[in-house]
């Protein structure tokens, strides 16, 4: 998948680098950022923290279903 098929109040998961993230995309503050909600933790970040050091081998961008 990729991050411009991402839509706002959908839940997604994303593999990078070896670390997993599930999120809620609350805004879209640009083309390719985003504005996210962790699901676990309720903590906000931005898509560019989590892709800020490049796509890894392991990149990996689902829906989750819920």
């Amino acid at each position: 998948m990729h991050l411009n098929n991402l839509r706002t109040g959908k839940y997604y998961s994303l593999r990078n680098h070896g670390e997993t993230f599930e999120f809620q995309v609350v805004e879209i503050l640009s083309r390719e950022d985003f504005r996210l909600k962790d699901i676990h933790t309720m903590e906000y970040y931005d898509m560019s923290d989590l892709v800020r050091y490049g796509r890894g081998e392991d990149y990996l961008l689902d829906e989750l279903r819920r």
